[in-house]
């Protein structure tokens, strides 16, 4: 898995409240068996209308926004049904963080196995930034995650908390396989007693 330690990018608005994990990315695309290509169905249902037409007002198909890898949304981000493809989605369209105010608890730990790095602000924070994106075309956001800080080119800088052990994973680019690698050798010490222990016993 990437590490993610630090990271700027142009700042892509989804003003909406409970986005849920059907809505990121719709069931019908699902039968994928790769991790990758479900980029180009993300937000579908909000990005097309029924006849195939771009939806000229959903910010991500404006021209401003694109190649946006920072995603800013409302409370509650994720809801819904437990599919990992959201997050797979997120990660192939070119996000590579979520800033909201709240996220469902099992997307937002499929977050970190997907080398997503999902910050929560508080509400008045991310309407700052909301604002931000507005006000200013091309608006960038630097975030570090070794210093756990969030800044841009106008003046702001902020700090945010996330789980130190979820941290490390980022930091590290390990998911729970990588993670279990890192003891190896302690497994395989394991292993042999056992079969040592088997072998006596027999």
């Amino acid at each position: 898995m990437e590490a993610f330690k630090q990271h700027t990018g142009l700042v892509g608005p989804v003003d909406r409240v409970n986005v849920d994990t059907d809505a990121i990315i719709p069931k019908q695309f699902l039968k994928r068996i790769e991790r990758t290509g479900f980029g180009q169905f993300l937000f579908y249902e909000w990005r097309w209308d029924e006849q195939g037409n771009v939806i000229e007002s959903f910010p991500l198909n404006q021209d401003r926004f694109q190649g946006a890898s920072v995603l800013i949304s409302r409370a509650n981000f994720g809801c819904g049904s437990s599919r990992e493809h959201a997050p797979w989605a997120i990660q192939d369209f070119g996000f590579r963080v979520i800033i909201a105010p709240s996220f469902a608890d099992i997307f937002y730990n499929n977050c970190f196995k997907n080398s997503i790095l999902p910050i929560k602000l508080s509400e008045e924070q991310v309407e700052d930034l909301f604002q931000r994106t507005a006000q200013h075309e091309g608006y960038k956001l630097h975030v570090d995650l070794e210093t756990n800080t969030l800044s841009d080119d106008f003046g702001l800088s902020i700090g945010f908390t996330i789980d130190e052990h979820r941290r490390q994973f980022l930091l590290q680019g390990l998911d729970d396989i990588g993670l279990t690698l890192q003891h190896a050798d302690k497994i395989t010490a394991y292993e042999e007693a056992h079969k040592q222990r088997l072998a006596y016993k027999a």
